[in-house]
């Protein structure tokens, strides 16, 4: 198998460590505009498989050449190339898969390509991180294991292991993606109806054991194509897990305007947004540094079997790999989107088209994967009286 890897950024990197290790994976190229950066990443994974190479992602005329030499794509750039790379993917008849992108409709773009994918006779496969990705995966498992289910409750967090104050919060991501989630409406179903929500609303304490006190609040992108997938669910719900008080810190820097992406403001003639100089200022604030990350995950989906009500309940707690320097949220979602690749370009995974990961990912056999990498995920099916 040959894999193609665009960006070499931190999970793109980290995709490749994984991609190194396995047995079935023959070649990898981990391509950049920045080659030296892939450069640097290829010298710290040290592997005879492992290639750096120069694209420029916005050409075709490089992108699509580059793409028949490899059998899938893991598309690892910022969400706003998606659309771009999975058209390219179609023309160039190659297996693809990306982090995700429900800002703007990234995601839903994608998947309205299927039918091309499908005459191509390839797969694509968007939204596989974290969340979304992994609660995806997971959330088809569950309601595959019920007759019918009517409720998927979703809980996750990229926390650091011990905060500092003012934020008590560390990015494991794009700060920029964040302002996205933290801005942007919410899409839920209550009540069997579709709602659109504030973000960082409806803020409740959730317990971890070893954590807390913590809280979960709405944010935007997290409930995906959970709701194409499962138009009768009676409630799906997304919240983001911080330690206690974050979401009203937040909410005033959304409310005083400052997080928006298309509000500017004039200062002595020049025009300025203020986003752009929030980043600048959270960026020594909320740069992890050498300091520990945990990602928290919750997934409760509830329904009926054989008559009666029933859930199965999926956690995971994932801590930094210290020894190679890998955030947790690098390891679980570099290895969700390796895991899935290589599912795809072995040939388990082998329906053509266009499709979202609860609705061809094998559950039970991305566990064991996960759990071979490291990354435990347990589960709990229970009966409710």
């Amino acid at each position: 198998m040959r894999v193609l890897v665009l960006g070499s950024g931190l999970m793109g990197k980290e995709a490749a460590r994984d991609l190194v290790k396995s047995k079935g994976v023959e070649k990898v190229t981990l391509a950049d505009y920045d080659v030296k950066k892939a450069e640097a990443a290829c010298h710290v994974l040290q592997s005879t498989k492992l290639t750096p190479m120069f694209v420029d992602a916005s050409d075709d005329n490089q992108l699509i050449p580059l793409m028949k030499q490899h059998d899938v794509v893991i598309n690892a750039l910022f969400y706003s190339f998606n659309v771009r790379v999975a058209k390219a993917a179609i023309r160039a008849g190659v297996h693809s898969v990306d982090l995700g992108g429900h800002i703007g409709h990234a995601t839903d773009r994608v998947l309205d390509m299927s039918e091309e994918a499908k005459a191509a006779g390839v797969t694509l496969i968007p939204d596989l991180g974290v969340a979304p990705g992994m609660i995806n995966i997971l959330s088809g498992y569950g309601a595959g294991k019920l007759d019918a289910a009517d409720s998927i409750k979703l809980y996750v967090g990229g926390i650091p292991l011990r905060p500092d104050p003012p934020l008590e919060y560390n990015h494991v991501f794009s700060m920029e993606g964040l302002l996205d989630h933290y801005t942007d409406p919410c899409l839920i179903i209550r009540k069997g109806e579709k709602q659109v929500i504030s973000a960082l609303s409806e803020v409740e304490n959730v317990h971890f054991e070893k954590f807390g006190p913590l809280e979960a609040f709405h944010t935007a992108g997290g409930t995906s194509t959970l709701s194409r997938s499962f138009p009768n669910l009676n409630c799906l719900e997304y919240k983001t897990i911080r330690y206690k008080g974050h979401a009203e810190k937040f909410k005033l820097l959304v409310d005083l305007q400052l997080t928006r992406a298309d509000h500017s403001v004039n200062v002595k003639g020049i025009d300025v947004r203020p986003r752009d100089v929030l980043l600048k200022v959270l960026e020594p604030i909320v740069d992890l540094k050498d300091k520990e990350d945990v990602v928290l995950l919750r997934v409760k989906v509830e329904g009926i079997r054989a008559e009666c009500r029933a859930s199965c309940t999926y956690e995971m707690v994932t801590y930094k790999d210290t020894k190679n320097d890998v955030t947790a949220m690098a390891r679980a979602t570099a290895n969700t989107i390796s895991v899935v690749a290589q599912l795809l370009g072995s040939g388990v995974i082998n329906k053509r088209g266009v499709y979202p990961p609860e609705q061809i990912v094998p559950g039970e056999r991305y566990i064991q994967e996960m759990a071979d990498r490291g990354v435990i995920i347990k589960e709990a099916f229970r009966w409710k009286s």
